[in-house]
């Protein structure tokens, strides 16, 4: 049996090969430890990790996890009359280290910018795996970031104070994005911007197309990108030339709308489907209710929600 702790065969990850054996491996670990997972799984009869992607809806309604104790329950966003689904988090600082290592890989070292969150919904509501990982972000980033608060006229100013050779991620929920980019306009040649998703019922669900050429209006110069995450996933995926990138230890399908248990041939649209290997203490098989396709490289596309299901606060974006 391999030394390596779990981070480090995740992050070692370069080959479909590789990933396909820590799955068995993680789908055998799961299998043991998670009774729940156990019984869905025998109740379907599936044999292999590829056949056995738990409904999501099931983090709302079960203990998911392989362990009995946790450094941490993160809860979804939501109202007082939703209900929440909850990750029981065994081991932060795997949540840590992988979240930084992808973040990093497509965006840079943390220590060379200036992270300004502006997440005012998340903060208030707690217990939120973003906000979480943002701060992670922003303890490992240039002394200068901070979480900020709703008043524009302070984060505008704060935002032109910042050295023009710095470069600055102003890293928001969509509707305070908005509302900012509705009363202020920043011509910062090194400021970023990425959206989380998230209305949080504040404000119109709009396309996500939609929402960035609102933003770049008012930050002409800056790149906009998004973030695709949940509370049910530890690992996130970033928008990129119009695709979202996961991280090497993740995996996403499309399966049929139809029939769940169905992967479809890459570029046909269907209910996306993660095997996230980080989740290797709860589950890493999940079906989402998010809808869209998957290309031949991996990268992803979100299209929308599948009908009645539960509003989630992070990227209720149609495309």
């Amino acid at each position: 049996m391999s030394k390596l702790s779990i981070p480090e065969k995740l992050l070692s990850i370069s080959s479909d090969d590789e990933f396909d054996a820590q799955a068995r491996e993680t789908f055998a670990h799961q299998l043991q430890h998670n009774a729940v997972f156990n019984e869905f799984v025998r109740g379907i009869k599936s044999k292999t990790w590829q056949e056995s992607f738990i409904p999501i809806e099931l983090f709302k309604s079960h203990r998911v996890s392989c362990h009995a104790t946790e450094e941490s329950i993160f809860k979804s966003s939501g109202t007082s009359s939703s209900q929440r689904s909850q990750h029981f988090v065994h081991d932060l600082s795997l949540y840590r280290k992988l979240s930084i290592a992808h973040f990093e890989s497509l965006y840079g070292a943390l220590n060379d910018l200036v992270i300004l969150a502006l997440l005012p919904s998340y903060q208030d509501q707690g217990d939120s795996s973003l906000v979480w990982m943002v701060d992670q972000f922003v303890q490992s980033s240039s002394r200068h970031s901070q979480f900020v608060g709703a008043d524009f006229e302070s984060l505008q100013r704060l935002i032109r104070d910042q050295v023009k050779s710095e470069k600055v991620l102003l890293l928001g929920v969509s509707y305070a994005l908005l509302d900012f980019a509705e009363n202020h306009s920043i011509d910062h040649p090194n400021l970023s911007i990425m959206e989380t998703g998230g209305m949080k019922g504040r404000r119109e669900e709009i396309t996500r197309e939609e929402l960035h050429r609102r933003i770049r209006l008012s930050f002409p110069t800056s790149e906009i990108s998004s973030e695709y995450g949940m509370t049910e996933l530890l690992s996130q995926a970033y928008l990129m030339d119009g695709q979202f990138v996961a991280p090497p230890w993740v995996r996403v399908f499309a399966t049929n709308v139809s029939d769940p248990l169905e992967i479809l041939e890459p570029g046909r649209r269907g209910i996306l489907a993660f095997a996230d290997l980080a989740n290797y203490h709860s589950c890493s098989f999940i079906q989402t209710q998010d809808i869209g396709g998957v290309d031949n490289s991996g990268r992803f596309t979100v299209e929308g929600r599948l009908d009645h299901s539960d509003i989630r606060g992070c990227n209720l974006l149609y495309t």
